[in-house]
């Protein structure tokens, strides 16, 4: 089930509308270094599924190791928006508690995903052992 809500960073300069794919039930935490550091679960939005209304000239984008990621941030509050998955590039995850209306007392606790593990990570068949 679709869903459409809003979200904003902290002091208001980016605003987004986003279709969620199923809602806040995809809620997941990440473990990879990144993500276990900027601490907020993220949803899953379809490639499309963003809609940027506010602050394109304040987003700032961060990327590292494969750059297949791309975590797009306020340069104003800093505040994590959301970002490109590097485990399916045709997906966004969004800042959970950057959606208006979204309380984590009512969405805790939030599973975790292995992104320590990372498939992308693995060794090929060539540098194995």
């Amino acid at each position: 089930m679709t869903e459409i809500v809003s979200a904003t960073c902290h002091c208001g300069a980016v605003a987004l509308r986003v279709t969620l794919s199923d809602g806040i039930r995809t809620a997941r935490r990440c473990d990879c270094s990144f993500c276990r550091r900027r601490g907020a679960p993220a949803v899953t939005a379809p490639m499309g599924g963003i809609e940027l209304l506010r602050g394109a000239d304040a987003l700032t984008l961060y990327q590292w190791g494969t750059k297949t990621a791309e975590h797009h941030f306020c340069s104003v509050c800093g505040i994590y928006m959301y970002h490109r998955r590097r485990s399916n590039p045709n997906e966004f995850g969004v800042n959970l508690y950057a959606i208006d209306g979204v309380l984590p007392a009512d969405v805790e606790p939030v599973p975790w995903n292995d992104g320590i593990n990372h498939p992308s990570d693995a060794p090929g068949p060539d540098e194995a052992g």
